[in-house]
């Protein structure tokens, strides 16, 4: 049964991590694959 909410609900598009995902603005990455790809992203504070 495919999970609806909760941790395991989504998952990253990089690196396929189902933990903690930030959805906002459609991201749908991990706080590690962000954290690299914030930068190109157009993230100010990761710059």
């Amino acid at each position: 049964m495919k999970r609806v909410f909760g941790k395991g609900a989504h998952k990253c598009r990089r690196c396929g991590r189902s933990g903690p995902v930030y959805t906002r603005y459609g991201l749908y990455l991990c706080r590690r694959c962000f954290r690299e790809m914030a930068p190109r992203l157009g993230f100010k504070k990761y710059q």
